[in-house]
Order: C-alpha cells, then structure tokens, then sequence
C-alpha cells in the first residue's frame, strides 16, 4: 500500500511537472511586411553580389568591427574557410572573390527562409549554387548554403553576418560504382577493401 502510495504520489509529481514546465507559445517577433521587407533586401543583395557592385555591397553590412563573413580563403595559413570580421576585411575578401573571374549566385528562392529571431534580428537560410574561380575553384557550379544574420539598425536591416558553406558530395553508397584513376571500382561491403 505505501509502495503504491509513493508510486502515485512520484507520477503526480512528475505530470504536475511536465505541465508545469512546458514552453508556452511564443510569438512571431517580426510581423510579416518586415520578413517580407528582409526577403527583398536578400534579393537586392544577390543582384549586387552577381553586378560585382561592391561599394553598394559595403552598404548592405552593418557597420562594425563585429561584422563577419565566413568565405573561401586563398590564404593557406587561414586554413581553407576562414572568417573576415569587420568592413574593411569584408569589403577586401568580397572584392577579392569578385574581381578572379565570374562569379554568380542562383540561390533557390523557392527555399528562402526568413524568420525574426527577436525585433531587431532576423535570420535568413536558402541553398544556392556558385560558379566562382577564386583560390583554386574551378568555375563550376557547386552548391552552398548561405546563412545570413540581419539586423535592424534605425529603419533598416543591415547585414552582421553572413555565412557561406559549400554542401559536400554525398558519400558514394556500398555496392555503387565509384570512378577511379583508370575506370571504375566497385566499394565493397568491407570499408578497407576496393574491388577491381
């Protein structure tokens, strides 16, 4: 009887707790005229990025030395993606990867997504594909991600960062063909063996 006692005593507790502890539902920081402000200030950003119009780019970012953009680096001792923080390291990174050939975003615009993380920061998400010969790319259309953080300064919404990272291939299945140096192999079913 205490057993069964206790038991019911411990679940009450337990589903007094739960209730008691479930987050409540949170509203929409940004109402949707704002997102939908902040979509087009990505649209506007993509036309600028594809013009090579950097002193209009240098406008889109927030001023500060606490700005940052996460970019290929053509600098080794950087490691292969590095962070540029603050303007003038922004402004010489984008300058950089525009001036080394043709560069063009196609983001997919189907995904864009913006959300207001509080009143006066949004995030925005959407995959892309870049063409870029800069730092040993090969002009080829690849696909990234870009991850931007906006935040509202006065009336506007400037960019504080902005992130920029390539989507790696998908790793080949077992049993599929993977293409070697002189045709093809199969992967084995055991990972340290290739058959011919």
């Amino acid at each position: 009887m205490y057993k069964a006692f206790l038991v019911t005593i411990a679940a009450s507790a337990l589903a007094t707790g739960a209730v008691g502890s479930a987050p409540a539902v949170r509203k929409e920081p940004l109402d949707a005229a704002t997102l939908s402000a902040i979509k087009s200030k990505f649209g506007r950003l993509m036309e600028l990025a594809n013009k090579h119009d950097f002193k209009a780019l240098h406008g889109m970012f927030w001023q500060s030395p606490s700005t940052l953009l996460v970019a290929k680096s053509a600098i080794q001792s950087e490691g292969n993606w590095a962070g540029f923080w603050g303007n003038e390291a922004i402004d010489q990174e984008l300058h950089d990867i525009g001036s080394s050939g043709p560069v063009v975003l196609e983001p997919d615009y189907s995904k864009l997504r913006v959300v207001g993380l509080t009143r006066d920061v949004a995030e925005s998400y959407v995959p892309m594909n870049i063409t870029v010969s800069y730092a040993g790319q090969d002009g080829t259309a690849r696909p990234f991600l870009m991850i931007i953080n906006w935040l509202r300064v006065g009336k506007d919404w400037k960019i504080a960062s902005e992130i920029i990272l390539p989507v790696p291939p998908a790793p080949a299945a077992k049993g599929q063909a993977l293409r070697s140096g002189q045709g093809y192999a199969l992967i084995s079913p055991c990972p340290n063996r290739i058959l011919p």
